[in-house]
């Protein structure tokens, strides 16, 4: 399995999953259609499947666009969500194929929108990695627009129960803000200190700040972080 990171609007990050046996591809929030279509197109793989995170415009607006581009394309959404141009609702631990050897599991994750979801990638020999959209950020969560807190802990509880070594794919560029804010909570957090030293030589050479790790996430990501005294 291989994942490539691309740049979307003026801080989303868009990914293409791709089982390289069969050189087919997901695109995950691919909001640049074009701009990911030709990123296949260079990796020599087809996009069979879109898995969009939330209805938000700049995670779903380049569905139909998608689906003139790819037409045999099927556009994944999570269940009631509504996404543009959806051909397939997914429910909480539903899975699907992506080419011979990458599964795709939905992962309810609400509360930036009702409807969110994430979706873990697996594959023999591969580190899974799950693209979280706008639930989890490196360093923080999104905004409760459809949601509370109560829904934002059950969706970091979620989270928290994958494997420690699991890649985590943000839909946001946000980091060096978030890791401030961590840091405001937490002064003490020496994880929270070093990841933003890191961090911010990596958007000084203008590279990206993802992937993060669950178990980098527990140790420094406030909201992961709730029932540490300390926060």
């Amino acid at each position: 399995m291989q994942v490539e990171i691309l740049d979307a609007l003026t801080d989303n990050f868009m990914y293409l999953i791709v089982d390289v046996a069969t050189n087919t591809a997901a695109a995950v929030d691919p909001a640049d259609a074009e701009v990911a279509v030709a990123a296949a197109a260079r990796l020599g793989a087809t996009i069979t499947h879109v898995l969009t995170t939330h209805h938000h415009y700049d995670h779903a607006g380049g569905n139909n666009q998608m689906k003139k581009l790819c037409p045999s394309v099927e556009v994944v959404g999570g269940r009631g969500e509504n996404v543009q141009g959806a051909t397939r609702e997914v429910a909480d631990r539903e899975c699907l194929q992506l080419g011979d050897a990458v599964t795709i599991t939905a992962i309810h994750t609400p509360a930036h929108t009702a409807g969110h979801t994430s979706y873990l990638a697996s594959a023999p020999s591969s580190s899974s990695a799950v693209f979280t959209g706008d639930a989890l950020f490196v360093g923080g969560c999104g905004r409760f627009f459809e949601g509370g807190p109560e829904d934002m802990c059950e969706t970091m509880r979620r989270l928290s129960a994958l494997p420690r070594e699991a890649l985590v794919y943000a839909g946001h560029e946000y980091t060096v803000k978030n890791l401030q804010f961590a840091l405001e909570v937490e002064p003490g957090n020496s994880a929270a200190q070093q990841k933003i030293q890191w961090a911010e030589a990596r958007r000084a050479s203008s590279e990206p700040t993802v992937p993060s790790t669950v178990g980098d996430e527990l140790r420094f990501n406030p909201f992961m972080r709730v029932a540490v005294p300390e926060v």
